[in-house]
């Protein structure tokens, strides 16, 4: 077992390797029901298992640029697309999750107005991102896609599933902004701070990461410098609900 290994057990002995996508499912699936229909906006592949919510709703669909959609094994269907004119009609869906897409998006304002579009009244966008002013993400915003390309490699991502940054919907202030366009009310939205995955290369960057993570942590000040932000959004019910029905 190598020295990183070991740190994870010693430091993080509660975090999988994909801990913050485990927390992102659980904050979705405390909302879902099995007669809801839900789209995964930027499904792409499949290849995040934490994804998979088809036969725990009513259907699963998803959207994609990436025709791998059209293969995704945990979609009932999926579609090629894009957020700013995502392929389904009016009030299709009750729950909308969006795992690791905002920090990529060139016109958010255009996307969470779609989103509202298909969202059914009541219905929830649940988004996980980056925030902007932790480490990583800036970092990123100072580097090329060339060298995010090499980091995520490092890390074991393959290197087409690396895509451009754009960080412009990626602080609590920002998505409240969008929202707040668009008539989405925000309903949670949290700063988490984990296990510093970008800094697992070996023992000495682990170790700063965890010293981040823990004063981070430990002052509740420092929250906005937090890697992870989880926002759960709702539509305003209407005054007479409209039936149930299957996305179009």
């Amino acid at each position: 077992m190598t020295l990183v290994r070991l740190m994870d057990r010693a430091l993080y002995p509660r975090l999988g390797d994909r801990w913050d996508d485990a927390l992102f499912r659980d904050r979705v699936l405390s909302r879902l029901d099995e007669h809801d229909h839900l789209l995964d906006l930027g499904a792409g592949a499949g290849r995040v298992a934490e994804m998979n919510f088809k036969g725990l709703a009513a259907s699963a669909c998803g959207v994609d640029p990436d025709e791998r959609v059209l293969t995704n094994p945990h979609l009932d269907e999926g579609r090629v697309g894009r957020g700013e004119v995502i392929p389904y009609g009016d009030e299709c869906f009750d729950v909308v999750v969006a795992d690791n897409v905002l920090e990529h998006l060139e016109r958010p304002g255009e996307v969470f107005a779609e989103v509202a579009r298909v969202l059914r009244p009541g219905g929830r966008f649940f988004a996980k991102t980056p925030n902007k002013f932790h480490y990583m993400p800036t970092i990123a915003r100072l580097t090329s896609t060339r060298f995010h390309r090499f980091v995520n490699k490092l890390r074991g991502r393959d290197e087409v599933d690396t895509f451009p940054t754009r960080y412009l919907a990626n602080t609590p202030a920002d998505v409240r902004r969008w929202a707040d366009e668009v008539g989405l009310k925000v309903r949670r939205i949290e700063l988490v701070e984990g296990r510093p995955e970008y800094l697992r290369w070996n023992p000495l960057t682990y170790a700063a990461g965890a010293a981040y993570e823990r004063f981070v942590n430990a002052i509740p000040v420092l929250a906005p410098l937090r890697v992870l932000l989880i926002a759960e959004l709702q539509k305003p019910a209407a005054r007479s609900m409209s039936p149930r029905r299957v996305a179009a």
